[in-house]
């Protein structure tokens, strides 16, 4: 095998505050395939991953749940390898930024980032948000709520050390435009710049004291270093970076990292911030940062509260290890948000797996063993249909290899299950069952054996990186080993005599939805009754008593605001709207832009909540609408009245519609 050299990756460190959903284990999953892919194209691979375990948000769940701190990240911490591990993922290094030599370099780094002059003590005043943990000024708000979340903001004044952004933004726009590919998918290099860093950067506060849960500054030990100082900086303080220049062999080796893999809702701290630390530490910027689309459960973000959350340890109890990967990795695009149902991860299962993978298998090796006591021979009687098939298995390993380039995964996932199509098709071709009635052709039905042996073979060597588990399986099915990269577009290789095994095993037996399906809705019973009663713990739903009536629905309290007159509420006028257009804002994540028709006439209504709702599926609502509010630009847009929305505890939103069918312009009173 070739040396190619060194490629050090890393994915996001988990944020510890509960347990990875499947669309979470998605980029370790896909972290995973890479790095085994370059191991098997001959680079040494150091791959790192890991939690982040520091904040206001921990703190408080800490709090809510009668522990320290410490013991809630210990035991989200535990969780999150336990699924990393459940996956069969390949890391060299589990990272925990509560772990000693890394809150000892952060405190050095932010020591020599002050001495240097690129930090200062001032003082913030601000909204913020806490589940971001990001501080906002009224104009970045949408709809007076959050940008990036959709969740109230509070006001918050504090004294704070700031990180003097704007120095370096010049050198970081020159940077990203003379290293096209530094930032991947392109459109996050151009939300980046647009919304960003051309606007002008403002200084970041980089400390905080009105919480203690985080990494004390030890000349000020008031405050505590903010988040993304404290977790970006995993990347080169767990290879053995030291601030003080007696850097690890680890680090000299592998930095700068090759490649940053994340999810695409936190591109701008690993394009931005992360780069510009970088520049102030003299150090070299990572050589690519791939924002990975986001996994969405039948179209929307998975929550709890939805109750339509799926974690990996329970599609692995119902389909396996390897059938998870393989859905979370074909089925994601390389830019747009990928889909996932459990009705989807059956019908692929039963068609790729069970079907097109599975089925080639046990074909291929109970015919060896019928027709040639599974003696696998080469003869050299070949048909000119066998030239098609080797030039399909012994193209593939160069096709794959275009793909992985682009971290193109699903496609190249595709390009291997391409050979398996083709060994199908093959079979078809030849009909080995004809064959073996005449003696006379017993000669070719070896050959033919012999060219599906290796075909497969060759498959299975370039499906390891993907699902490793079944590669093995398929190679001990075929009694050979699994083909170094470099021998992938070779075909014969295969020890000419040699036996299959005597009795194949099913690698993935087909399923019926029917049996299948009531275990999901036992899965979502169980987790609601899981989130129900977490939430009583932490005091946000009320506890449920043995005479408590049966269907009791869960509530939200909120805090009151002041009393009102009857005639200010008679100010107000509430009407049914309906939404005859809407579409989405140019300029925001979170708008759209609706056209509501009023009685006799169109108002345009700007709300926050493309999150929730797709423009297909505003259009035709009948709507609550708060008519006579003050008409204002949001984003740039002219909105003229307000849709009314229901919030729950997590921040989700619903539109109030009417119960019944009521026409538009009909008056709420």
């Amino acid at each position: 095998m070739s040396n190619k050299g060194k490629f050090y990756m890393t994915t996001a460190i988990a944020y510890t505050s509960g347990k990875p959903h499947i669309g979470n284990t998605y980029e370790i999953v896909l972290a995973d395939a890479i790095a085994r892919y370059k191991r098997a194209e001959g680079y040494d691979v150091y791959f790192q991953t890991g939690t982040d375990e520091h904040g206001q948000k921990i703190q408080e769940k800490a709090e809510k749940a009668g522990i320290t701190p410490k013991q809630y990240v210990d035991n989200v911490a535990g969780e999150v390898k336990r699924i990393w591990d459940l996956m069969n993922t390949s890391y060299d290094n589990f990272v925990r930024t509560t772990d000693e030599d890394h809150e000892k370099q952060v405190q050095k780094i932010f020591k020599k980032l002050y001495d240097k002059g690129d930090i200062y003590k001032g003082a913030y005043e601000g909204l913020y948000c806490t589940p971001c943990e990001s501080f906002w000024t009224e104009s970045q708000l949408v709809d007076g709520k959050c940008p990036d979340c959709g969740r109230e903001v509070q006001p918050a004044k504090e004294e704070a050390y700031f990180f003097k952004m704007s120095k370096y933004a010049d050198r970081l726009i020159e940077h990203i435009n003379t290293h096209p590919e530094f930032i991947q998918p392109v459109s996050r290099k151009n939300e980046m710049m647009n919304n960003f860093l051309l606007p002008g950067l403002q200084d970041l506060c980089v400390s905080r004291t009105s919480f203690s849960w985080g990494i004390p500054v030890d000349f000020d030990p008031k405050h505590v270093v903010y988040v993304w100082l404290d977790a970006l900086t995993n990347y080169i303080t767990k290879i053995g970076y030291d601030a003080d220049g007696d850097s690890t062999e680890l680090f000299k080796k592998n930095w700068p990292a090759d490649l940053h893999l994340i999810g695409k809702d936190i591109v701008r701290f690993h394009t931005i911030y992360w780069p510009i630390f970088l520049m102030a530490l003299d150090l070299p910027l990572p050589k690519q940062v791939f924002g990975h689309p986001w996994l969405l459960q039948g179209g929307d973000k998975m929550s709890k509260s939805k109750g339509n959350v799926i974690y990996a340890d329970d599609m692995v109890d119902l389909f396996g290890v390897d059938a998870t990967r393989y859905f979370v990795l074909h089925e994601m695009p390389f830019e747009n948000d990928g889909i996932i149902t459990w009705d989807l991860v059956i019908e692929r299962f039963n068609s790729d797996l069970a079907n097109i993978l599975g089925n080639l298998v046990n074909r291929t090796v109970s015919m060896s063993n019928k027709y040639f006591d599974g003696v696998v021979a080469s003869t050299g009687v070949t048909d000119e249909v066998d030239a098609d098939l080797k030039a399909v298995v012994t193209g593939a390993r160069d096709k794959v290899a275009k793909k992985m380039e682009d971290l193109h995964v699903a496609d190249a996932i595709s390009e291997v299950f391409a050979v398996f199509r083709r060994c199908n098709k093959y079979i078809d071709e030849t009909a080995p069952w004809v064959l073996a009635k005449d003696e006379a052709k017993k000669d070719r039905l070896s050959e033919v054996l012999y060219n599906l042996v290796e075909s497969i073979t060759i498959g299975a060597s370039l499906l390891e990186s993907f699902l490793p588990e079944t590669a093995e399986k398929i190679a001990a099915q075929l009694n050979t080993s699994l083909r170094s990269f470099d021998d992938l577009d070779k075909f014969g290789l295969y020890e000419s005599g040699k036996k299959v095994v005597e009795k194949p095993e099913i690698l993935f037996a087909r399923l019926d939805p029917k049996e299948i399906l009531p275990k999901v809705e036992a899965i979502k019973e169980a987790q609601k009754k899981e989130f129900e009663a977490e939430q009583r713990a932490l005091g946000e739903l009320p506890d449920v008593t043995e005479g408590a009536a049966e269907g009791d629905a869960a509530v939200i309290d909120i805090e009151p605001k002041a009393e009102i007159e009857y005639d200010d509420f008679m100010k107000m006028q509430f009407q049914v709207g309906e939404i005859i257009a809407c579409e989405a804002v140019e300029k925001s994540k979170k708008l759209l832009c609706s056209q509501v028709k009023i009685g006799s006439q169109v108002k345009q209504i700007v709300s926050g909540i493309r999150k929730y709702y797709t423009p297909e599926e505003m259009v035709g609502k009948k709507v609550m609408v708060l008519v006579n509010l003050k008409p204002a630009k949001l984003a740039g847009v002219l909105s003229e009245g307000m849709l009314l929305c229901a919030e729950d505890a997590e921040g989700n939103l619903a539109l109030m519609t009417p119960e019944k069918a009521m026409p538009s312009g009909a008056e709420i009173c």
